[in-house]
């Protein structure tokens, strides 16, 4: 458990959003609009298909973590990696521990370990990505399904995925200010650096 966890934690930890947007000439994205290493600060830098690329990586490193611990542990330990890979990228030790806010690597926690939540996750992150254009607000609900479905589904992660929602939900909370002060960005607004 304690390999799966490290494992998870390690592969967790690479910060995607702050090694593609340096690759590409884009500057630190810590210096940019949030400061967040995040998709949606990536997006920031004027380039849609880094931030796609940021989403998609991030998604697919807890994936990889559960997998190959899968392989090399046994099917016990994909709790473990999926930790690993959480508490990886909301705290990396690389960045001080100042990571992402977790919504694109909780939906790649969810595709190996339960698809039918990863799904309805997907579907309701797109779909008020799409109509409330807050990407805040569609990251929390989304990752506010995942216990929801698992309870329903009465899976063993069910208590993990809460922890997982409220450690999203804690990594959004100055999200959350802005939004009961009406002043939370949508998607597409300019931000100050200093936002």
């Amino acid at each position: 458990m304690l390999f799966a966890l490290a494992l998870g934690y390690l592969l967790g930890s690479i910060p995607f959003g702050l090694l593609l947007t340096r690759l590409t000439g884009k500057g630190d994205i810590r210096d940019i609009g949030s400061g967040n290493i995040g998709a949606t600060n990536v997006l920031r830098t004027g380039s849609k298909a880094l931030a796609l690329l940021t989403a998609i990586l991030d998604c697919l490193k807890a994936t990889a973590a559960i997998l190959i611990a899968r392989r090399l542990f046994g099917e016990a330990s994909a709790g473990a990696a999926a930790t690993g890979a959480m508490v990886g990228h909301l705290y990396p030790v690389w960045l001080k521990f100042r990571g992402g806010k977790g919504v694109a690597t909780l939906l790649g926690v969810l595709i190996p370990l339960l698809p039918i939540a990863a799904g309805i996750y997907a579907a309701i992150w797109i779909l008020l990505l799409l109509t409330l254009r807050i990407s805040s607000v569609a990251g929390m609900t989304a990752a506010a399904s995942a216990p929801v479905t698992a309870f329903i589904l009465h899976s063993a992660y069910t208590l993990m995925l809460l922890g997982f929602a409220v450690l999203v939900l804690w990594k959004h909370r100055e999200n959350i200010a802005r939004l009961m002060k009406g002043t939370e960005p949508r998607l597409g607004m300019k931000t100050s650096s200093t936002a």
